[in-house]
């Protein structure tokens, strides 16, 4: 079968039907289950737990743990097993704690996202019928009224007084109105008036639509695969991150500099070093990282137990197109 028909919001809808082996009865549903398999791998990623792996690293990555790591060793080097193991003791139960919360906290907003289920009203063999809208396949015909999210990129056939708030997509403050008349190929994106795109929704009228692409192929998709590539750090990110730079500075100051005068002054070597351990370890806030884990944790679990999705940077960063259509 062909691929997403060029320009199809410059064609005629019989045009479009055609390229995409659909009539106006819709896809029968053995094509349409055939389809699905040979699309499935377009799909956008649902809300899925975080590695364990990665979130058990994530919590021995701070400054101020990495700083009481380097203290843990140094005691080790030198022969102090018993203060070694306290700090390494306190940094495991630190970081076992968080990653408890945060785990269990990934798991429910995983759980919740995944119990929320959308479906569009679809036309095969010529009867309607509720698809899924992971389902949804192109040369799928889409019954739309208002309040119905759109389940992929399509072509209009038909509309009567159709109005879509496609503001998520084009920054358009006010629903738009759309049509099946063929607008020209070089419309841009918000001006294709005969397109509709996948996660915005229907504001008022009616209209039959082709779907011509789902998944990483539609519009919002294509948005998704390039945010995912990064994730800007929030202010109380930067913050914590910032401030812990600033301990370890400090930190190194007093000990490198209360190291150097002890020995000036001729104190044992070793003493003067366990010292500088010491005081090394007494400015560091050893529960800091676990707290903040913690109670941001603790705060996402609360949230999704009453239903609510959270999208929560230190715990998934990654912008899901499909959860933004299926909650819009």
């Amino acid at each position: 079968m062909a691929g997403i028909p060029e320009a199809y919001w410059s064609r005629t809808p019989e045009d479009v039907l055609a390229d995409l082996g659909s009539s106006a009865a819709g896809l029968d549903g053995a094509e349409a289950v055939r389809r699905l398999e040979t699309y499935r791998h377009l799909r956008l990623g649902r809300g899925r737990g975080a590695s364990p792996i990665r979130l058990l690293l994530n919590q021995f990555r701070s400054p101020t743990t990495l700083l009481l790591l380097g203290a843990t060793l140094l005691s080790f080097v030198v022969g102090d097993l018993l203060d070694a193991a306290i700090i390494l003791v306190i940094v495991g139960v630190s970081g076992l704690l968080g990653f408890y919360q945060e785990y269990g906290a990934s798991n429910a907003i995983a759980a919740l996202t995944a119990r929320v289920r959308a479906t569009a009203p679809d036309l095969r063999s010529g009867r309607e019928t509720q698809v899924d809208i992971e389902e949804v396949v192109p040369g799928d015909l889409l019954r739309l009224e208002a309040g119905r999210t759109i389940a992929g990129d399509a072509r209009i056939v038909e509309a009567t007084d159709l109005y879509v708030d496609e503001s998520a997509l084009t920054g358009e403050t006010f629903p738009v109105e759309k049509a099946a008349t063929p607008v020209p190929p070089d419309a841009p994106l918000a001006k294709r008036a005969s397109a509709l795109y996948f996660g915005t929704h229907v504001v008022s009228g009616t209209a039959t639509a082709v779907v011509v692409a789902v998944g990483r192929e539609t519009e919002f998709g294509r948005i998704s695969e390039r945010l995912r590539t990064a994730s800007p750090e929030t202010d109380f990110e930067q913050g914590i991150r910032h401030f812990g730079y600033l301990l370890v500075q400090l930190t190194a100051l007093l000990v490198f500099g209360i190291f150097a005068i002890n020995v000036y002054l001729a104190r044992p070597f070793e003493d003067s070093l366990l010292f500088a351990l010491a005081l090394a370890v007494g400015l560091t806030p050893q529960l800091l990282p676990a707290i903040i884990s913690v109670n941001l944790a603790t705060g996402a679990r609360r949230m999704a137990a009453k239903q609510v999705i959270v999208r929560q940077a230190h715990l998934d960063r990654e912008f899901r197109g499909h959860d933004a259509a299926l909650c819009g």
